[in-house]
Formats: structure tokens, C-alpha cells, sequence
């Protein structure tokens, strides 16, 4: 039944994702070897308490919860199961607040970076707000360097456009020229593959363990920077919705949050 719904399912999510689920949910009826319409929503409290006392992360048991949710939505959808025991399982465990860059620091990774490669990808994560698995599959192709645009192919092969600035123009014009690989990808190795997102993190790890910052950063933290920052300077959650790709608005909500919390720390410090 699992790979029936991924069958049915294979493109609505990003590769990555729909390997996180597929996991997720061969570690949960592994536990639980039962059918999966004799499941109760007791059977999923009590994995997802185990999963808590043996240390994984709350983010992790999120996912984990997420992918039993979207696969007994399917199976209710299509009448497996007569009664959906994710359905009402509520996540104990609140989200943390993104963190982002303040723009002194942003602007310190920027100039750490150790080479145009490195830094043509800094700017370019932060410039446009894609994910990294986004980032790594940008061809040469998808730009337009006139209007300073990207066709993105994201999650669940949705398509979208996004923008970069002149100041990113030019890092990554500057790295293409010193950068003599024949490949149609923008960030190429040097057998002209695409870069790994493996690569790409340990760039920006590395970069940012350079400036003692105290704090980890991460790609998505670029991302977060990008989102938090154009809507400190006020642009509308919808643009910030289309450029991040999120297909749920409630998932762009966030940043207006973080803007709020930020402003309110300003205040208590001076007053």
C-alpha cells in the first residue's frame, strides 16, 4: 500500500521529501507490524512518544507524524480505511522560530566566503530564497540575465520565478568566467556534474564557523534571511508566497511573526 500511494503521489513531492515519508512510514509499520487499516490513532501516539524518550528531535517526529497524516489521507480518500487514525493526532511539539541573519552578519559570510564559487553560492541562496535542492538543479538555461530572473523547478515539479539582484549578477558572472567547466548546470563540478547539496552545505558551514557567529547556518537559513528580510521592508505575504514557492500561505505567515518579535525586541532594548 505504501507504494501505491507513492505511485499515485511520485509528483507532488520533491524527491527528498517523498524519501522522507517513504522512511518514516516503513520505521512506523516495522514497530507496528500490522495491517494498515487495523492501525489506531493509539498505535501513532505511542510510536510517536517512543520516538520523543529515545531523542530524536521534535522536528523529526513532525515529519514523521506529517507522513502518516498525508498517507491516511489517502487512504481515506480512496475508502481503505473506514476511519483515519492520523487524522486528529496533533503535533505536541510547537515549531521554533526560523533563524535568519541580521544583515551585518549575512554581509560577513558574503565577504569570508574563500572563493567566487563559494561565495557566487552564498549570494545567490540568499538573493533568490530557493532551497538548496532547488539550487543545485538551475541550469544555465533558466536564466535570464537581462531581467535578472530563474525559472525554479520545485517541489512536486512545480515551476516558478524567482529574482536575483545586480550584486548577485555580478558574483556569479565573476565565477562562471573563472570557472572554465563545460556544463549546463550553473553550479557544476568539476566533472560538469551539478554540485550536491551536501557540497553546498558544507560551503556555507564552513564559511560561517570563519566568523564565530555562535550560531549554526545553515542553506535554509539563507532562505529564512531572504523571506525575513523583504518582509521587514514590507513586502506583501502573497509576492513573498510566490517567490518561496510555499503552496500553503500559512507556511509564509511565519516571517510576519518573526519581523514582529524582532521589532519588539528593538523596543524593550531602548526603553
Amino acid at each position: 500500500m505504501i507504494n501505491q500511494f507513492f505511485n499515485e503521489h511520485h509528483l507532488k513531492y520533491a524527491p527528498e521529501t517523498a524519501s522522507g515519508y517513504k522512511i518514516s512510514l516503513t520505521q512506523f509499520f516495522c514497530h507496528y507490524p500490522k495491517q494498515y487499516n487495523q492501525v489506531e490513532a493509539n498505535d501513532i501516539r505511542e510510536w510517536l512518544a517512543e520516538l520523543g524518550k529515545a531523542g530524536l528531535k521534535p522536528s523529526s517526529i513532525r515529519i514523521k507524524l506529517i507522513a502518516l497524516k498525508v498517507f491516511y489521507n489517502f487512504c481515506s480518500e480512496e475508502a481503505l480505511v473506514n476511519q483515519n487514525p492520523a487524522k486528529n493526532i496533533h503535533s505536541p511539539w510547537q515549531p521554533m522560530n526560523p533563524v535568519y541573519l541580521s544583515k551585518k552578519d549575512l554581509i560577513g559570510l558574503m565577504e569570508t566566503a574563500s572563493s567566487s564559487f563559494d561565495r557566487a553560492i552564498i549570494e545567490t541562496l540568499y538573493a533568490t530564497g530557493v532551497r538548496v535542492s532547488e539550487l543545485v538543479t538551475i541550469q544555465l538555461a533558466d536564466i535570464k540575465w537581462d531581467t535578472w530572473q530563474v525559472l525554479i523547478k520545485g517541489k512536486g515539479k512545480r515551476e516558478r520565478v524567482v529574482l536575483f539582484t545586480a550584486a548577485c549578477a555580478q558574483r556569479l558572472q565573476e565565477y562562471l568566467a573563472s570557472h572554465q567547466v563545460e556544463s549546463p548546470y550553473l553550479f557544476a563540478d568539476h566533472k560538469g556534474r551539478p554540485v550536491s547539496t551536501a557540497k553546498v552545505r558544507q560551503i556555507v558551514k564552513s564559511t560561517a564557523q570563519k566568523l564565530y557567529l555562535g550560531y549554526k547556518v545553515t542553506p535554509h537559513n539563507l532562505r529564512h534571511t531572504f523571506a525575513a528580510h523583504l518582509r521587514a521592508k514590507g513586502m506583501s505575504l502573497a509576492c513573498l508566497q510566490d517567490l518561496l514557492g510555499h503552496e500553503d500561505i500559512k507556511n509564509t505567515r511565519i516571517y510576519t511573526r518573526l519581523v514582529s518579535q524582532a521589532s519588539k525586541n528593538k523596543y524593550d532594548k531602548y526603553c
